[in-house]
């Protein structure tokens, strides 16, 4: 039997048959390079190994071939394209995430929690009672900012554009009255207006009601004549006497704003059924006290009248915005003229 022959005598013969082969091809004794490749063919059909089942009966079978990529798994789309799919299938450095890294993330993410696990982190997602404080805090804030904003804007703007609105009904409703003949000259009640005050520096058009009250008067964007002791005046048709009006600075209609741009010489006109009251301006009192009630006497102090006339008093607060302390304009009557003659030429210019 042959099975167990060993390889060294088949290597033997091999490296005897290569001997033969290279002396006779060196010696050339059969001459010509014909005889020579005759040789070397009959060399190799005699002397070359045999590669059987029997002779290499441990021979390490050769590995398989790999197989070629086939196109469908092979990525597309250029360089970029190949680039992430490398990245989807070896993570994004190009590194192979090790089974037991994997196995313990897709556990740990399978795992449900304990309810004290479960507990604790509703407790760390839940805000703390500062951040619930602070945010108390800042919506009072708003909220507050939001509202005073809006009391601002009704004081400032709202108030005026109601005021003026009242005003301008009572002038038109004084006005159709005088025409119909509906007033007559005499006292008048709290509230009611009788005459129109006209500044036409400061483009002032103003009804004239009877009382400083602010509900009744004043906030209705009218002015009001001191008609009630101890601070009653006289009225503008009284031969002798101070003729004492309040009016708003500001809000409310506000016809005395800017009364202190007043200057000696300018007119004020009193209006009412049957005559106008022209007075000049005379002096102004900056500042003073609420309680400082001299200036509305028949001869006011600090006015710079020296006796008995027919005046007129403007009173309102200052400084703006407050009420504080009050400012005083005066003036003194230089004409009184029928309403049958027409408007005066302060009006008229």
């Amino acid at each position: 039997m042959t099975a167990l022959r060993p390889e060294r005598e088949s290597g033997a013969a091999g490296d005897q048959g290569v001997s033969y082969g290279q002396s006779y091809g060196s010696s050339g004794a059969f001459g010509g390079g014909r005889h020579e490749g005759a040789y070397a063919g009959a060399y190799d059909e005699t002397y070359a190994p045999v590669i059987d089942d029997e002779t290499v009966a441990l021979r390490v079978p050769d590995p398989p071939p790999s197989p070629s990529p086939s196109p469908a798994s092979s990525p597309g789309g250029g360089r970029a394209a190949r680039r992430k799919a490398a990245r989807r299938r070896h993570g994004r450095h190009g590194g192979t995430q090790r089974p037991s890294e994997t196995q313990e993330s897709a556990e740990t993410a399978r795992a449900p929690l304990s309810r004290v696990e479960a507990r604790r982190q509703a407790r760390a997602r839940k805000p703390s009672a500062a951040v619930i404080a602070s945010r108390a805090i800042g919506e009072v804030f708003i909220t507050t900012g939001v509202l005073m904003l809006l009391f601002v804007t009704y004081q400032l703007w709202w108030t005026n554009v109601r005021a003026h609105a009242q005003a301008d009904k009572a002038a038109s409703s004084l006005q159709d009255d005088w025409a119909s003949g509906k007033r007559n000259p005499g006292a008048f009640e709290p509230g009611q207006g009788f005459a129109i005050l006209h500044i036409p520096k400061l483009d002032v058009v103003v009804p004239i009601a009877e009382g400083v009250s602010s509900k009744k008067v004043l906030d209705r964007g009218m002015v009001g004549h001191y008609a009630e002791d101890p601070l009653k005046t006289a009225m503008p048709e009284a031969k002798s006497g101070n003729f004492g009006l309040a009016g708003h600075r500001n809000t409310h209609g506000e016809p005395f704003r800017y009364i202190n741009k007043l200057e000696p010489g300018d007119p004020i006109v009193v209006e009412t059924q049957d005559e106008y009251f022209v007075y000049k301006m005379s002096s102004i009192l900056p500042v003073t006290q609420p309680s400082n009630t001299t200036v509305l006497d028949p001869v006011p102090r600090q006015s710079g009248f020296t006796g008995p006339g027919r005046y007129i008093t403007l009173t309102t607060c200052t400084p703006e915005f407050t009420s504080k302390y009050r400012m005083i304009v005066w003036g003194k009557m230089v004409e009184e003229r029928p309403r049958s003659k027409g408007k005066p030429d302060a009006l008229v210019n």
